[in-house]
């Protein structure tokens, strides 16, 4: 296989996936799909209208109450043989990926395992959805409760993991009993089409598992139907809790909000420094910063010895990154997914420069490996003399860019952390297991990272957050998505 083997071979014209059928459009208007790296057309994508929103709804609807019945031992083995067909296909979807959003091969492959393990872990359920009971509650009377399925839930998708994140919800919601519409991102909705169609494959039955494109307009049609019992969304902080959050209390859907980040990794004196420095440069500059468990803020604690020289080891590190067109598998790093996104890191960096930070790794003119046009490509870079009251230092910046910062000891470190109104992913690096909890303890984050730069939760735990970074009760994955996504149902029986 050459490594720049695309699976992409023409343009598609994508359709929506409704009630077990592939339905063309009839807005009559696309957005262009493009390889970020290439900058070639590689699909053209529908907006979706009301219409055809509300059309997915009922379709899910409708298979609603046959698949509610379905024994949930049996939902497993659809979900099984979903799984399995995952691994057949499994480096064309991660090749997909890589050619819609950007990031490298490699990311790709990470994306798509994490997706499946999300299958395997939810086709669980005949234990995960066990009740509990307790007889003789009173004399001669039981009480019981189940755990029942609601109805139609809805997924607002991403750009950053166009395959992963709407798994980190689906194969939960189907197992659980309910039926699912998906609205990918316009940017990149190429791998939620593959998805749905080994969903086809798996012979999954019709209208559970629905796909409609389009943008602002279609999330809003799917927030206002009132056949829809929940939403799940990751996404901007505003967008989150002004529009997805607040319409969602208005017509009293469940909501899980995952919102915006400013990650700080800290690192402490006695860090293992040889084993740190790699685990850092994929949490800042994997996915080109494009995730929410991104760091974003280097917090140096130490003499200026240690800090120098930590600091000079890192940033040497960085300026070898090779920047390129992920599909070759030597590239670590690749272009940002869009010109948009581009132009709002470089407007970080100014911003940077403005405020007197100093720019000691400047990645606006990259070098790229390969003939490919600048388009959406932008090296790393890395900021000193930050604080947290600085733009960059303070809002999230969604690309490579690093922010360092000096903390006198671990209590200075853990307040600018708390200062912040994100609470997504925070780490520290360390030897000492007192300084390590005592991080754990007071941090106050989602998720925390103990000499780990991604703070990814494994399926069968649930993907924390905090503060701006979350809005809602329970969250993705594991148990908790378990519980989203039914009902508690209390029995209490006497018979006479």
């Amino acid at each position: 296989m050459s490594v720049l083997n695309e699976p992409i071979k023409e343009v598609l014209e994508l359709k929506n996936y409704i009630g077990g059928r592939w339905v063309k459009s009839e807005s009559g208007q696309t957005v262009d799909v493009k390889n970020p790296a290439t900058q070639k057309t590689i699909g053209k994508v529908p907006m979706s209208s009301r219409d055809e929103v509300n059309a997915a709804v009922t379709a899910a609807k409708e298979a609603f109450p046959e698949w509610r019945r379905t024994p949930p031992l049996v939902r497993a083995r659809y979900l099984f043989r979903l799984r399995e067909l995952l691994e057949e296909h499994f480096e064309e979807l991660s090749r997909v990926q890589t050619m819609e959003h950007g990031k490298t091969i490699d990311e790709s492959r990470g994306e798509t395992r994490r997706g499946i393990e999300m299958v395997e872990v939810a086709a669980g359920i005949p234990s995960l959805m066990m009740g509990y009971n307790l007889e003789d509650i009173a004399s001669g009377i039981d009480e019981y409760v189940i755990y029942q399925p609601l109805g139609v839930f809805g997924h607002i998708a991403p750009f950053n993991f166009p395959f992963m994140v709407p798994l980190w919800f689906s194969p939960f919601a189907l197992a659980t009993g309910n039926t699912f519409v998906v609205k990918p991102s316009p940017r990149d909705p190429i791998s939620q089409v593959k998805l749905a169609e080994l969903i086809e494959e798996a012979d999954i039955p019709a209208g559970v598992y629905n796909v409609v494109h389009g943008g602002a307009d279609a999330a809003v049609a799917m927030l206002e139907n009132p056949d829809i019992k929940g939403v799940t969304f990751v996404g901007t902080t505003a967008i989150g809790r002004d529009v997805i959050y607040k319409k969602c209390g208005e017509t009293g859907k469940r909501a899980i909000v995952q919102g915006a980040a400013k990650n700080f990794m800290v690192i402490m004196p006695d860090a293992n420094v040889a084993a740190t420095i790699p685990a850092l440069l994929t949490s800042f500059f994997g996915c080109t910063g494009q995730r929410c468990l991104s760091g974003a803020n280097l917090v140096i604690i130490g003499e200026d010895a240690f800090y120098r020289k930590f600091l000079d080891t890192f940033a040497d590190a960085v300026s070898k990154i090779r920047v390129g067109y992920g599909l070759d598998d030597s590239i670590q790093m690749g272009p940002m997914q869009s010109v948009d996104g581009k132009e709002r890191v470089l407007g970080y960096i100014e911003k940077g420069i403005a405020e007197k930070a100093r720019l000691i790794l400047d990645g606006r003119t990259p070098k790229i490996n390969g003939d490919y046009p600048d388009t959406c490509f932008i090296g790393p870079s890395i900021f000193e003399n930050v604080t947290p009251d600085l733009t960059i230092g303070r809002e999230e910046i969604f690309g490579p860019v690093s922010s360092v910062m000096r903390a006198k000891d671990l209590d200075e470190a853990i307040k600018m952390i708390n200062s912040s109104r994100y609470g997504n992913g925070n780490a520290i690096f360390t030897s000492s297991g007192k300084a390590a909890r005592e991080f754990q303890y007071r941090v106050e984050s989602g998720n925390v990272g103990i000499n780990i730069g991604i703070t990814a939760p494994m399926a069968f735990f649930p993907f924390g957050g905090m503060k701006d970074s979350f809005f809602g009760v329970l969250h993705g994955q594991g148990k908790d998505a378990v519980r989203f996504f039914t009902e508690s149902k209390v029995v209490i029986q006497r018979w006479f």
